[in-house]
């Protein structure tokens, strides 16, 4: 395997807030995504999900308290937990979640 550049994929992708899996590690996805200041509706998953900022910033909604995620920093969401991108986020993400999820 050779190396990937996550921004350069990221930024490559054909529309903001749609991932691309760059690959698995046991029964977990990890994808990549560009952020583009527009909101995200409220999603529930049944599998917890690491969010990672790898550049920019992501304002999260978690169970009713807001999160902002900075470069460099990732946040756990858990199993269950109702959570919604505020409007500002941008850069590039990578989540990693149970394949499947």
């Amino acid at each position: 395997m050779t190396s990937i550049n996550v921004v350069e994929t990221a930024a490559a992708l054909p529309a903001a807030w749609s991932s691309r899996s760059l690959g698995k590690v046991g029964a977990a996805c990890v994808k990549v995504l560009r952020m583009d200041g527009s909101p995200v509706q409220e999603e529930v998953h049944g599998a917890a999900e690491v969010l990672l900022v790898v550049d920019g910033r992501l304002e999260l909604l978690v169970e009713g308290s807001e999160v902002a995620v900075r470069t460099g920093e990732m946040y756990r969401v858990p199993a269950g937990a109702r959570h919604a991108v505020g409007p500002g986020s941008h850069g590039t993400l990578m989540i990693i979640e149970e394949a499947g999820a």
